[in-house]
Parts: C-alpha cells; sequence; structure tokens
C-alpha cells in the first residue's frame, strides 16, 4: 500500500516525552512506509544520533531536529510556544553548535528556568519589589537545595521554611499560574532569534492553530487561539523563523488555509507531521508531507548551510 505522506517532521523519543526509543521511532516508521522522519524531542537532541545510525541501516532518511520551548509573559499571552528546529547531520560534529544549543535550551529548562523564576518572584514580591512580601529576597541556592529537579512543591517549601509564609493563599498569590510573578516553561524569544541567526538551521512555528482546534483531543494544546499566535508571528519572523507546520492532527481544514496564507505571504518553508509519542493514542504516521514538498524542504535546509 503507497504510504500517504512521504515525510513525517514532528516526532518525540524516550530522549523528551515519548513512548519510542529512536530505533524503535524508525521502525514504526518504515513499517507504515514513510521514507523520511525528523527527529524533534522538546528540548534535547539527545534521541538524534541514535536514530540517524538506525536510519542509515534501514533505509530511512531521518532530519536531526528539536522542539525548542519559547516562553511568553506578556498582557496577549502568557504561556508557551514551540520552534521545530531543523539542521543538517553535519553540525552533530560541531561542539560549538551542540555547546550553544544546550545553553540556549538550559535557559528554559532546569537550573536556567529556576533562575528566571527566583528572580521574577523577587521582582514582583522581593523587598524591593512591586508588592513586597518577602522581608529577605529569594535565593537560587536554597531553592535549588531541595531537589535536582526543582518544582512549584519546592518553591513552596522555600516559601514555608526560610521566608515564613505558610498561608496557602499567599502562597499560591505568589507560586500560582494567576501570579503576577508566574513565568511559564521555555527559553525567552530573544535567545531563541540568538541561536536560529548565528547557525545554518531550518526554524519552523510548531501547530500554531492547534489551540483553535474545536472540542476536546490528544492534539487540542494548550496554547493560545489561531488569532492571538497571528498577532506574534511578526516577532517569530523578525528572529529568523522560516516555515509553518500546516499538517497537523490538531489543525482542521479552515485553519490550514490560513497558515497556508501565512505560507505565501511571507514565503515560509510548508511542514507537516504527526506529532507522535505513542503507537495508539498519538502514533507516526498521521500527518506529514508529500516528496515534493519534503523536497523543498530539503532545498531550503541546504541553502541555509
Amino acid at each position: 500500500m503507497t504510504p500517504k505522506y512521504y515525510a513525517d517532521l514532528h516526532n518525540h523519543t524516550t530522549a523528551s516525552d515519548g513512548d519510542y526509543s529512536p530505533e524503535a521511532l524508525v521502525d514504526a516508521a518504515k513499517a507504515k512506509g514513510l521514507l523520511a522522519i525528523a527527529v524533534t524531542d522538546h528540548d534535547t537532541i539527545n534521541g538524534v544520533e541514535p536514530a540517524l545510525a538506525h536510519g542509515d541501516a534501514v533505509g530511512v532518511s531521518v532530519v536531526p531536529g528539536v522542539e525548542i520551548s519559547v516562553r511568553f509573559k506578556e498582557p496577549l499571552f502568557t504561556g508557551t510556544l514551540h520552534v521545530l528546529t531543523y539542521f543538517d547531520r553535519t553540525l552533530l560534529v560541531d561542539e560549538g553548535f551542540k555547546a550553544d544549543l544546550s545553553q540556549t535550551l538550559g535557559k528554559g529548562r532546569g537550573d536556567g528556568l529556576v533562575q528566571a523564576r527566583v528572580n521574577e518572584i523577587n521582582s514582583i514580591f522581593g523587598p524591593a519589589g512591586k508588592m513586597p512580601l518577602l522581608t529577605k529576597p529569594m535565593e537560587f541556592e536554597k531553592v535549588a537545595a531541595y531537589s535536582p529537579t526543582v518544582t512549584r512543591r519546592h518553591f513552596a517549601l522555600a516559601l514555608n521554611d526560610i521566608h515564613g509564609i505558610v498561608d496557602a493563599d499567599t502562597v499560591n498569590r505568589i507560586i500560582g499560574n494567576d501570579s503576577p510573578a508566574y513565568l511559564p516553561s521555555g527559553v525567552d524569544l530573544d535567545s531563541v532569534g540568538d541561536f536560529i541567526q548565528k547557525y545554518p538551521v531550518v526554524a519552523v512555528l510548531a501547530h500554531p492553530a492547534a489551540g483553535s482546534y474545536p472540542g476536546e483531543g490528544h492534539y487540542k494544546e494548550v496554547l493560545p487561539p489561531l488569532e492571538i499566535v497571528e498577532e506574534l508571528l511578526p516577532r517569530f519572523l523578525d528572529i529568523g523563523v522560516q516555515g509553518v507546520e500546516i499538517n497537523y492532527p490538531g489543525h482542521i481544514e479552515a485553519h490550514r488555509e490560513i497558515l497556508r496564507g501565512w505560507k505565501e505571504k511571507y514565503g515560509l518553508v510548508e511542514t507537516g507531521g504527526s506529532d507522535c509519542h505513542d503507537a495508539t493514542v498519538r502514533p507516526i504516521g498521521i500527518e506529514g508531507i508529500s516528496r515534493e514538498r519534503f523536497e523543498v524542504f530539503q532545498l531550503r535546509l541546504h541553502d541555509a548551510m
């Protein structure tokens, strides 16, 4: 049976939050008849090299990539959007590229994100903040001492133990999602721009209409509606985003038509992918692009080099 798509350019492995190992993802793609896939784990490229090696062995072309989480905190939108960032496999031997990518991604997770959240809490609720509730500044080292992986619970413990704030409403006011100090996960847009402009990559705005998907479903992302993404689009273009993911399971036809309009207006490359995470609920190969569109994508990637 002829596969519906030639390439699926949005997939996750056990390197982030997928069920497939990199090798198993390649095997699943081959079983579906796909000729090419991209490995685009959230904020890591640890699954790319094993997938490349196995793809070479079984005849599936693997495009290296990463799905970068980008945070916004402003009246228009507070939350996270995503940029699929693709690159040539030759960059995997460039230590400068890998170090810069790791440093960029680190700003949006782990210690980088904890530090940013501490800074935000101090700027709002610290002794010199806009709404002072803390008698002394919160310190990153003391929050980080609770766990190698700091969560909201550890911030609450720090407020209880170190700052003497035990009232649940006050704690929630400081660290809740509705707090003026709330900072979503992800890298700030300027840092993403610095990276994608420095290296020969092709950056693509991921699933921009998923937040407008009608009804419920596994592909209805926790994202703003398409109208807000459209307002943010010029800022993504300014930092060097060159493409838009049009074929996506959470995009209805009316929204795809709008995204095709963006593609034509701004000269963007068109991509598509299944956002595969597993074998049954979010499987590989249910979305993608044709061979012709994949060749256009490859040309854009080649031109970036």
